[in-house]
């Protein structure tokens, strides 16, 4: 077994394989320098200076396991007739079954000068580099306020960097929960001294040895020692232009992550699997993994294997609020705000008469105890009443 990845998807496949008694090799390759680590934190915890280790496994769990981790030399190509994997330094690695849980890589924007103090945020070491020069920044802007950027910004102002988060929407996340939910998230935000612009863009980018000025689309400049682009992400799948395997936003899987591709797989962030109802679907959520795992190491076995079915779940953490989505809420749907203190809320997304979603923000027990109504698709006065 080769798995191709270095994050929550290759660790869980790994970790749910000798779960399944296979006692064959296990080899992980990836191209970073790092274990297998969880990413969640990079945005908060690690930015923030609270932890430095985000390890999934610490390496006595390989050796026990007698896991092989590949680390510094990513795939580069795939050969699915001949079963053999091509590494970045030209060595090859064959399998008998392949998986993919190469997960995202963060969209740039092509016009922004290559200047020191312009990142994006996807890896440890990327998160490192920019906490090390927010120790000496006055200024950011974060361009996108989506949940990355709306995590960063929270992060940087604690570490008392002065904010300014940039989205073209009419809100953060309006593209995702609706404008109501995203001018909650805007008062939030304002509430903690960021300076939220909404409704523009970024024209250019500008500095000499490093960035220093942001100019909006609506002539505004903004001094900058920092810029966080944050404008969403994409599948790591350039690396399987050439292998034959079928990819439309993401790799195409089955409905238990079986790909075009005899003897390859797909997990994670980078799979788009078949749902019985919504057809394909890519989940961004950290929680999808070990319910994709648990599907699909049986079929990769020869087992007896059922699809995942689970209510999909999320969470973002900005400042003290934690919040917490369960469903498929979408941006178009009609929102039902039942709780909101200034700070704090509770919100149910309601579809064709019927409860999809629930967001709220700092209060865990009543989102989570919606989950049953959710999955059972049931009429929206199930939970207004």
């Amino acid at each position: 077994m080769v798995i191709v990845g270095g994050g929550l998807a290759a660790a869980r496949t790994a970790e749910q394989l000798r779960r399944a008694e296979y006692t064959g090799a296990i080899t992980i390759v990836s191209d970073e320098n790092h274990l297998p680590y969880d990413r969640p934190p990079l945005s908060k915890e690690v930015l923030r200076a609270e932890t430095d280790d985000v390890t999934l496994k610490p390496a006595e769990f390989y050796a026990d396991n007698d896991i092989t981790v590949l680390l510094g030399n990513g795939a580069r190509s795939v050969d699915t007739v001949a079963k053999s994997l091509t590494l970045a330094d030209g060595t090859t690695l064959g399998y008998d079954e392949l998986v993919i849980a190469t997960g995202l890589v963060p969209k740039r924007i092509p016009s922004f000068p290559d200047l020191p103090g312009i990142h994006v945020l996807r890896s440890l070491d990327e998160s490192r580099a920019l906490r090390s020069e927010a120790r000496d920044a006055t200024r950011a802007v974060v361009v996108g306020a989506g949940f990355i950027g709306c995590e960063v910004a929270a992060s940087l102002r604690t570490l008392d960097v002065n904010v300014t988060l940039v989205e073209p929407q009419p809100a953060p996340l309006a593209s995702v929960l609706g404008e109501q939910i995203g001018g909650l998230i805007t008062r939030l935000h304002r509430a903690e001294g960021i300076d939220v612009r909404c409704g523009v863009g970024v024209a250019e980018v500008s500095g000499d040895d490093r960035v220093r000025t942001v100019t909006l689309s609506d002539g505004s400049e903004l001094d900058a020692d920092l810029v966080i682009v944050g404008i969403g992400s994409k599948p790591a799948t350039d690396w399987l232009e050439d292998s034959g395997i079928t990819i439309d936003n993401g790799v195409v899987c089955d409905e238990v992550g079986r790909t075009t591709a005899p003897h390859v797989w797909a997990i994670g962030d980078v799979a788009s699997w078949l749902d019985v109802v919504a057809g394909q679907v890519r989940v961004e959520h950290w929680s999808n993994v070990a319910d994709q795992a648990r599907a699909m190491v049986p079929a990769m076995l020869g087992h007896e294997a059922s699809a995942a079915v689970t209510v999909p779940y999320f969470w973002s953490d900005q400042y003290d609020v934690k919040i917490q989505c369960l469903g498929e809420p979408e941006a178009t749907d009609t929102v039902h705000i039942v709780e909101d203190d200034g700070r704090k809320f509770l919100a149910y997304y309601e579809r064709d008469g019927v409860v999809v979603g629930v967001v709220g923000g700092g209060m865990p027990g009543k989102v989570m105890k919606t989950r049953a109504k959710i999955a059972a698709g049931a009429p929206i006065g199930d939970v207004l009443g």
